[in-house]
């Protein structure tokens, strides 16, 4: 019943994000963009993403190394399972398998996974809220354009910023101070049955090793700029792909509308971030001038440049490793329980 609920929160975010991108849209202009688009843009795209998702996979091993110590062509395979997952299943179950996945061929406690993914989520979002942030006087100029949406930005960047740098800031101080994490932990589980202690004290133990990571400064600031060079490879392919299109933005144009664009995607909707990656991207285009039917276009064909390669790749892996869908949907039910 949860999850049937879950399903139908997601379906009715996606739909009214796409309804407020399709509003007022002449289709027959969009596919007149999408037919004379020059796809062959795509590739160097698709080739710098791909560059991308192997920091990641090393940015993981740097995370992963206190726990064990998982060469990155090896966790390669995984992260793009992984993002396979967070593509066709909802709630971003492809984290979980990932998680799972860990434990299965590198013995890894499932919570010290998920704590270090967990970092690189925050991380993700303070460089992406720096993104933003980097383009506020541009923000305050296109405040008054016909996009209500960009005119909301600052005040939802000041709130993102209290969440994710509060975050980083708690997750800092565990990594430098892991002793007194553990021993604040003990406490606060001492007035629980000695039943219950355990089972909270095993995973929490394993959660806090995993962000052992971040015990030095230098090891927090290896982590943020191999971040900020993840996502400035993405935003690489959002130029290359502009390309295919007839218009022209600033690349920090690019690095506001990907920051925009993950930040929404953090909203529940359809697997694959239908509507909510879609509407706010073409919003802020729209927002720098561009016809809505060519930012329409470009950013359908940017979302499935994104989605589909990655998906496909982590699907062969899947296959590689006799991963099956029973066996995601036996992930998502052990997620849930526990």
């Amino acid at each position: 019943m949860k999850r049937r609920w879950a399903w139908i929160l997601s379906l009715g975010v996606s739909a009214g994000f796409l309804y407020l991108a399709l509003r007022g849209l002449h289709l027959a202009e969009v596919w007149q963009a999408l037919r004379t688009a020059r796809y062959g843009w795509l590739l160097p795209g698709i080739a710098v993403y791909f560059v991308g998702l192997y920091l990641r996979a090393w940015r993981w091993h740097y995370l992963l190394r206190p726990v064990r110590n998982v060469p990155t062509r090896e966790l390669f395979p995984v992260v793009t399972i992984g993002y396979m997952g967070n593509n066709i299943f909802p709630a971003r179950a492809g984290e979980v398998i990932r998680a799972v996945l860990l434990r299965q061929k590198y013995r890894v406690p499932v919570s010290a996974s998920l704590a270090t993914i967990l970092v690189e989520r925050v991380y993700d979002g303070v460089v992406m809220l720096g993104f933003v942030f980097l383009n506020l006087p541009e923000l305050a100029r296109l405040a008054g354009s016909a996009s209500g949406f960009v005119g909301d930005l600052q005040s939802l960047a000041l709130w993102g910023s209290i969440a994710f740098l509060g975050a980083l800031a708690l997750f800092l101080a565990i990594g430098m101070f892991p002793e007194r994490a553990e021993a604040w932990l003990t406490r606060v589980v001492a007035p629980l049955p000695p039943r219950w202690q355990e089972r909270i004290l095993k995973p929490g133990r394993a959660f806090l090793q995993g962000l052992r990571a971040l015990g030095s400064p230098w090891e927090a600031l290896m982590v943020f700029v191999t971040s900020v060079s993840i996502w400035l490879l993405e935003t690489a392919k959002y130029w290359f792909v502009m390309h295919a299109f007839d218009f022209r933005v600033p690349f920090f144009a690019l690095m506001l509308m990907n920051g925009v664009v993950n930040l929404a995607t953090t909203l529940p909707s359809a697997p694959g971030y239908v509507g909510t990656f879609d509407t706010p991207g073409i919003a802020v285009l729209v927002a720098y001038g561009v016809d809505k039917a060519v930012a329409t276009a470009y950013t359908f064909t940017l979302h499935a440049a994104l989605w589909l390669p990655v998906t496909a790749l982590g699907a062969y892996y899947a296959l590689r490793e006799g991963l099956r869908l029973r066996d995601v949907q036996q992930m998502q039910v052990a997620d849930e329980a526990s």
